[in-house]
């Protein structure tokens, strides 16, 4: 399935320096899909001189152009639709239907990205001296390192991609090695809408040593990754050397806040539709369940039985909802933390282990814990899978304090019937995003991003395109 893709550089599919491949395997039934092409320093060195030379290509071409351009790879991703969540499935094992929407979304943020294109807005600044002008305007800040991860491959190398190509930057993305014909099909329909070679560069292979390579370089001159914190940190060391620009969407640990005026049975919708989507491998997943104690047991209840319907199985099966872990390493840690948990003392609800009838495949079962405490390990790692710990809680204060008491301030979630609440709540979680009374976090209109240890930086909306920009100031005499 590979054989038509390679590495994209200088606008062109290619086999790597040495012809090298790599295995991707299908999750749901531990086959493999193809061999895909392993780029080599040569190959890191060449994306890297064409994507120098592509950014004078494409800082140059007129707004309008760039905006018609990227307007047009949103529209042929609608048209192919069913090409990417295809691939998305059959790469990370997400149902289908969850894949879909994941392709509506990317194309949404390319959609954004061509009219943020248009409205990159300078200022005029009144001078204090009668015969000079102060001018600040945004210019392109350069060829752009797009590393990008494997659980949502088309979302976040949509917002990196798109947003550095409406800024008149050059772009190389590094896809991780479990999803490279996601990203690859993504770039080729880049191609076919007319971007120019060289503006938009695709390695494929080894993630620490590509994305090691181009941080090195004096060419790249910002970096954009969404990955883990520990990955987080060491890329931000290496940029340090370089003052390279970095934004960086790093782990999650979510709280998911209900208080007891809240209509409890759309609380649990609410709390499947997030919790279980990508089988709980998504940054903004919850994982800390926090019920206020008079509704706790109502909550847990509901959520158990809607939980039991949910059907695993192969993601290309059109009825299923949870399809397999991605990766075996990621199976074996998901069932290390089960294991860890009930050892610490918390008892399995629901599932807690790999469903019957199943020979083959990362599948693992919803799994619901009870009697939980705050120092349990599942309550500081992310657990990235789906796993789901019930806590309760007294009071509004006691809760917050307590869902703030975390090093990652990615997203949370409150579900309440009071207005004062919710305010009150959504201002006082220490997390980048909140969501009141919907599952809904990540739309291309709005900024996506964290705090603390979660990273900094935002992607979507109007301020991301910032991050992609440099600011520069003219003083100007009139009189020569």
């Amino acid at each position: 399935m590979y054989k038509k893709f390679g590495q994209f550089i200088d606008g062109k599919w290619q086999e790597s320096y040495d012809k090298g491949t790599y295995e991707v395997i299908n999750p749901a039934n531990e086959e493999v899909i193809g061999n895909a092409s392993k780029a080599t320093p040569q190959d890191v060195d060449r994306a890297l001189k064409s994507a120098e030379k592509g950014l004078e290509v494409w800082k140059k071409t007129p707004p309008w152009q760039r905006s018609y351009i990227i307007r047009k790879i949103a529209d042929k991703m609608r048209e192919k639709q069913d090409v990417l969540a295809k691939w998305m499935t059959l790469e990370v094992g997400k149902p289908f239907s969850e894949a879909k929407a994941e392709v509506g979304g990317s194309a949404d943020i390319f959609e954004w990205n061509a009219e943020e294109t248009k409205r990159i807005y300078g200022q005029t600044v009144e001078s204090r001296f009668a015969d000079t002008r102060v001018h600040v305007y945004y210019q392109p800040v350069g060829v752009v390192a797009a590393l990008s991860p494997w659980n949502f491959p088309l979302v976040l190398s949509s917002r990196k991609i798109s947003t550095a190509l409406a800024a008149g930057c050059s772009v190389i993305i590094k896809p991780d090695v479990i999803t490279p014909g996601t990203v690859m099909e993504l770039v080729d329909i880049c191609r076919e809408c007319g971007v120019p070679p060289g503006v938009v560069n695709l390695l494929s292979g080894d993630p620490p040593s590509i994305a090691s390579q181009l941080i090195q370089s004096d060419i790249i001159k910002k970096i954009s990754i969404t990955g883990s914190s520990r990955v987080g940190k060491l890329i931000l060391k290496q940029a340090a050397d370089k003052v390279q620009r970095v934004t960086m969407e790093l782990s999650g640990h979510s709280p998911f806040i209900v208080f007891d005026d809240a209509d409890i049975k759309k609380a649990t919708d609410m709390a499947i539709a997030a919790k279980f989507r990508n089988t709980g491998q998504v940054c903004i997943s919850p994982n800390r369940f926090y019920i206020q104690e008079n509704k706790k047991e109502e909550f847990v209840n509901l959520f158990i039985e809607k939980t039991k319907k949910l059907k695993i199985g192969n993601g290309m099966d059109l009825d299923v909802q949870l399809g397999p872990i991605t990766t075996k390493k990621r199976l074996n840690e998901i069932e290390q933390l089960v294991e860890t948990t009930k050892k610490e003392g918390a008892k399995v609800l629901l599932g807690g282990k790999r469903p019957s009838g199943f020979n083959k495949g990362y599948f693992y079962e919803p799994t619901i814990f009870d009697n939980v405490k705050d120092d349990f390990t599942i309550m500081k790692i992310e657990p990235f899978g789906p796993l789901v710990p019930m806590l309760s809680f007294k009071t509004f204060d006691e809760v917050v304090e307590r869902a703030n008491n975390h090093e990652l301030g990615l997203a949370s979630y409150i579900c309440t019937n009071s207005m004062e609440k919710a305010h009150r709540a959504s201002e006082m979680m220490e997390t980048g995003t909140v969501a009141v009374n919907t599952p809904v976090v990540a739309i291309a209109e709005a900024p996506f991003g964290g705090i603390k240890q979660a990273g900094y930086g935002r992607e979507g909306g109007s301020m991301s395109i910032k991050d992609y920009l440099n600011v520069k100031y003219t003083h100007l005499g009139i009189k020569g």
